[in-house]
């Protein structure tokens, strides 16, 4: 039992190493600069994300969120110290404003309405919002470059939607929320956001 991205985690490949180092590494810098007691991460997969702030002390108490039964089941191995459990991103089961940090690494160009989800991360934050998307198209492009998705030309299967910086931001402003801070680590783009 295995997900794409437990595979991703878990390559070996160096120029993939690389790609996802040089992303959570700007993720860190971006995380570090304001204090989080609580943290929601919302599509939480196997638990990567949190257990990248866990070890870089951004955060005290973490909880992940995801719909896929077998990403969870791995986290809950991989990190069995960590908390996740099952909701929607649609519905999150928390009151309003419970966390001070609510984050969701690599997941809305998987959902048919990311504004939806959206919504729902902005009503149960506090105050900051750290979202990550593939910037496209370097990201379809790289997956051809490493022969993957050939048929799809590069398009991750489950991907959905796809944004350039200009439209992802667009998206998180019209959702009347206010960026702070973007970065473009190759091939994705991140975005520390916060309520006006």
């Amino acid at each position: 039992m295995t997900t794409t991205n437990f595979e991703k985690h878990q390559s070996q490949n160096p120029i993939q190493r690389l790609m996802i180092g040089n992303f959570e590494k700007s993720q860190i810098k971006i995380l570090a600069k304001n204090k989080y007691n609580t943290v929601l991460d919302v599509g939480c997969g196997e638990g990567f994300g949190m257990n990248l702030l866990r070890q870089n002390a951004i955060g005290k108490n973490w909880l992940g969120v995801d719909v896929v039964d077998e990403a969870l089941k791995l986290g809950k191995k991989q990190f069995p110290d960590l908390k996740m459990q099952k909701a929607s991103a649609y519905k999150l089961p928390f009151k309003d404003g419970l966390f001070d940090l609510v984050m969701s690494t690599e997941m809305l160009e998987h959902l048919e309405d990311p504004k939806k989800a959206l919504s729902e991360m902005k009503r149960v934050t506090k105050k900051y919002l750290f979202l990550s998307v593939p910037h496209e198209p370097w990201f379809q492009l790289t997956n051809l470059a490493r022969g993957k998705y050939l048929k799809a030309l590069g398009n991750h299967p489950e991907h959905v939607n796809h944004w350039s910086v200009k439209n992802f931001k667009k998206l998180i402003v019209r959702a009347g929320l206010k960026i702070v801070v973007t970065a473009t680590p190759y091939p994705w783009i991140q975005v520390l956001a916060s309520k006006k």
